[in-house]
């Protein structure tokens, strides 16, 4: 890793790639130390909740300032989960998929749309719920978190975290275009690097059990995310000869890849976005409805955890079905004179993919699922710290090590593509 660093910092255009990239992620963290105007930051104290921690988790420690950062790239996320749903069920954003990158280009600005408006909704439930000392932040009043509850200060703590999330999406996006890597994933990384020193320091002060069991679970889960992430299924493709304008082209065998865990780290953030969503709802409901269904979706709960696995296994499916089209597949080797042997083309060649990726999914799913409910199950029955589980736990070191691994082979590509090696030694 390191070698492939120090020559990607030979090379000047990716030189300019890296540095770019750690600019935008400095403003990034600079932004997360900016609180918003008419705030108190000194008032705000989002210890005693374990779901206003992971929120904070997320979002870089912005929401314990309120800065102009605190909703972090979660409303991009949510709006992207929303339009990827809605897609198979609207011909008309069928259509648009279909269109090739013009499309894809439309299907872009809808959902940045759609973040402004969502930043905009949750940044006004922020507002209310830190004004108002909500018992969703778990602690006792510290003070006016606003400066004064007049409308003034309301519209200005909206408009500037709903602007600050517009700027977020906006930096993510100039990072997976003029960067190294995909911009939100690094954002999220950096937000969760951030936690690190306070879970290093919570396992540090804890108990003995933590401080000896921890360290072999993180390897545990490290060497497990590695070999899911890299392991591929592979699939033996046979060419026949074919005629193409006057020339007899020769056939060939090779491979088609079908990876473990297609969807990466993907499913994990959608489904910890999705299941965000209802305590934060819960802030906005009067009286004491709200605080029971805050409580009832903390993430130590038992309804937490068996929603957030679900979820988890339901996006890897329904993400593996977006990214591969088994038919198209299918038809396009029918198309080039490629077939797997033992499996007529055409159709039997799509179940047969189906079946294979299928099995493959399952695994990959159960895989996901088991490392995101590791921390919770650490806390509830191996006494670990809430700090120590959230920074260092399994969904965590998953999005951390699958990150790094996609990062990592950009720049191999990269690479790659600027070795030039002469015919002779």
């Amino acid at each position: 890793m390191l070698e492939n660093f120090l020559n990607a910092w030979r090379v000047p255009d990716l030189r300019t790639k890296l540095l770019f990239t750690a600019a935008m992620l400095a403003v990034y963290r600079l932004g997360s130390h900016l609180p918003a105007p008419a705030v108190n930051p000194d008032a705000i104290n989002v210890g005693g909740s374990s779901f206003l921690n992971l929120l904070n988790t997320f979002s870089g420690g912005g929401l314990s300032r309120l800065s102009i950062f605190a909703l972090g790239i979660m409303p991009y996320i949510t709006a992207s989960i929303i339009l990827q749903v809605m897609t198979p069920v609207f011909p008309s954003l069928q259509a648009l998929q279909k269109e090739g990158e013009l499309g894809q280009r439309r299907i872009t600005q809808y959902t940045r749309y759609l973040t402004v408006a969502l930043a905009a909704a949750q940044s006004l439930g922020y507002a209310y719920a830190f004004a108002n000392n909500s018992s969703l932040l778990g602690a006792t009043s510290l003070g006016n978190v606003l400066v004064d509850h007049s409308l003034r200060s309301y519209v200005l703590v909206v408009m500037t975290l709903t602007a600050g999330a517009t700027l977020l999406m906006w930096i993510g996006e100039l990072i997976t275009q003029k960067g190294i890597g995909n911009g939100m994933s690094l954002l999220i990384f950096s937000s969760i690097l951030t936690s690190a020193p306070a879970g290093i320091n919570a396992w540090w002060n804890g108990s003995g059990f933590e401080k000896l069991s921890l360290p072999i679970v993180i390897l545990a889960v490290v060497t497990g995310v590695v070999y899911v992430q890299e392991g591929i299924r592979k699939i033996p493709i046979q060419y026949a000869k074919r005629m193409v304008g006057r020339r007899m082209t020769s056939g060939g065998s090779t491979y088609l890849p079908l990876r473990v865990n297609m969807a990466g780290v993907i499913p994990v953030i959608f489904a910890s976005a999705i299941m965000i969503l209802p305590a934060t709802v819960a802030s906005l409901l009067p009286g004491t409805l709200g605080p029971k269904v805050a409580q009832w979706f903390q993430f130590t709960s038992w309804p937490y955890i068996i929603g957030e696995s679900l979820l988890i296994f339901a996006f890897t499916f329904f993400y593996v079905a977006v990214v591969f089209n088994s038919l198209e597949q299918a038809d396009n080797l029918k198309k080039y004179g490629g077939f797997i042997p033992g499996i007529r083309p055409g159709r039997p060649t799509a179940q047969y993919l189906e079946s294979v990726l299928v099995r493959l999914t399952v695994a990959g799913s159960l895989f996901l699922a088991t490392v995101a409910a590791a921390p919770t199950l650490f806390i509830k029955f191996g006494g670990f710290s809430t700090a120590t589980a959230r920074a260092l736990g399994g969904t965590s070191v998953l999005i951390v090590v699958g990150v790094a691994i996609d990062t990592m082979r950009q720049i191999e590509s990269q690479l790659s593509m600027r070795s030039y090696k002469g015919f002779l030694k």
